[in-house]
């Protein structure tokens, strides 16, 4: 079942009507789906596809020949080429004239990695031989950093030559929803929330089957693909992953400032940060700040991007005794089930945030929002007895419109239990934190169960309920 990425298929069928000559480049983590929108894209079309492998530059040419010869001269597909040349002049002149042809190169840099002249010979018969032929070119990798820097990047060879990029991200919240179309809207999220939306693990969800049974299958039986998924995932990125392992663990424990995480893993501040924007590399990782202090270098977080990462780190290794004695279902059960609406919490504010913006660009609030975030700091408190004191505080989400610098601010509730009046109260309290020059003007009230009766006998101006059911609408 192919879901969703409507805007990358356009994206791609704009390159491929356009007359003669036309490249995309799509990159995008691991397991997202690159492979597979390609696949659906070249449905029904000519195409020569070759998916590049570790296994150096000599055998990936020769593995790529063959793949041409397949396709274009069946008859010469054991013949042997010495070089890239060889195998690209074969292409000019025996490419049908009759109808376009796609090459695809799937995992680029496995091989331009191991061949640094790649790029400089596609370069080269791009704009000799190949720039007035019928014919597009898609090229893809999951190594970002390799796409941005030696791909994309003013440096690389073949910069200016593409008509298009596609960064292939997870599924929003919503379009993850497609792949369980008949949960309710409370197991849409936790779905969401334990896959990332990233493509290849919301494929494993048999729609068919309780949320619970899916989640027990994936991830609390030895034999289950999201088992050992986080490990083999690092072992591919990492050439040494122990650290990289407890810099994760920190992370999702909770820890989001460098100097607690290199503190918890007795490891200076450089390296740790050397692994930290690695992991950003390979979106595992992201640096967050503070919607209204984005230039304050001190006013950032580290947190888990990849929320089955978040959900692994948070649940399996304490159980992976009682998984491997196969009682995995009871652990799930027992510990897990009780905790999933508090390992929601971030989840459904990054869900409602999402919200947000995709309302505030439509003008649902009054205003163009133009980004959305967090915003944290500290506010006094006067208690019952009038001593003041500081305290830490968050709002989950802020809205911001850049145009005429108002905002909206949200409290997000993934909870069995309503929201009552202190909840408002506190938003309206922090509300007068944020910086002078944004004016609120929307409360935002985000819950799972629904609001307390204490709402209907009161006049609130300017303030959204808002269900987990409304996201999904």
């Amino acid at each position: 079942m192919f879901v969703g990425r409507k805007h990358e298929l356009k994206a791609l069928k704009e390159v491929y009507d356009k007359n003669g000559f036309g490249m995309t480049i799509i990159y995008g983590r691991r397991r997202v789906g690159k492979s597979t929108l390609i696949k659906e894209f070249i449905k029904g079309k000519p195409v020569i596809f070759y998916t590049a492998t570790k296994v150096g530059a000599e055998r990936n040419l020769e593995l790529f020949s063959r793949q041409v010869m397949e396709v274009l001269d069946p008859s010469m597909s054991s013949a042997l080429f010495s070089s890239i040349e060889d195998v690209f002049d074969i292409i000019t002149n025996k490419m049908p004239d009759d109808k376009k042809m796609i090459l695809v190169i799937d995992e680029l840099p496995y091989w331009a990695e191991k061949d640094e002249s790649l790029l400089s010979v596609l370069q080269k018969y791009i704009d000799t031989q190949w720039i007035n032929k019928n014919m597009m070119f898609i090229f893809c990798g999951s190594a970002l950093s390799f796409m941005e820097k030696k791909v994309l990047s003013e440096k690389s060879p073949i910069f200016g030559r593409r008509d298009s990029q596609i960064k292939l991200e997870a599924f929003n919240y919503r379009d993850s929803a497609l792949f369980v179309p008949d949960y309710s809207a409370e197991e849409k999220a936790i779905t969401y929330g334990v896959t990332g939306g990233v493509a290849k693990y919301l494929s494993l969800f048999d729609a068919s089957k309780s949320l619970d049974e899916n989640i027990i299958r994936l991830f609390f039986n030895t034999d289950g693909y999201l088992f050992d998924e986080t490990r083999n995932l690092l072992i591919q990125e990492f050439s040494d992953i122990t650290l990289v392992n407890n810099i994760i663990e920190q992370v999702a424990s909770g820890e989001t400032t460098l100097n607690n995480i290199a503190s918890k893993v007795h490891e200076k501040d450089s390296t740790v940060l050397y692994s930290l924007e690695k992991l950003i590399d390979v979106g595992l990782v992201e640096k967050k700040k503070c919607i209204t202090e984005e230039k304050n270098k001190k006013k950032t977080r580290y947190v888990l991007r990849d929320y089955m990462f978040k959900f692994w780190y948070q649940f399996i290794p304490n159980a992976i005794s009682v998984i491997e004695l196969g009682q995995g279902k009871i652990y799930y059960e027992k510990v897990v089930k009780p905790q999933i609406h508090s390992y929601m919490g971030s989840v459904f504010e990054e869900m409602c945030r999402y919200y947000t913006l995709e309302q505030g660009i439509q003008g649902a609030y009054g205003s163009f929002l133009t980004q959305t975030g967090t915003w944290w700091g500290v506010e006094q408190i006067i208690d019952e007895e009038g001593k003041r004191f500081a305290q830490s505080a968050d709002i989950d989400v802020v809205g911001i419109s850049s145009i005429d610098k108002t905002a909206v601010i949200g409290e997000c509730k993934f909870k069995n239990e309503k929201i009552d009046k202190e909840i408002y109260e506190t938003l309206l309290r922090r509300s007068k934190l944020l910086p002078g020059n944004y004016h609120v003007i929307r409360f935002l009230l985000f819950s799972l169960s629904g609001f307390t009766k204490w709402f209907d006998n009161e006049d609130i101006q300017n303030t959204i309920k808002i269900k987990v059911e409304d996201l999904y609408l």
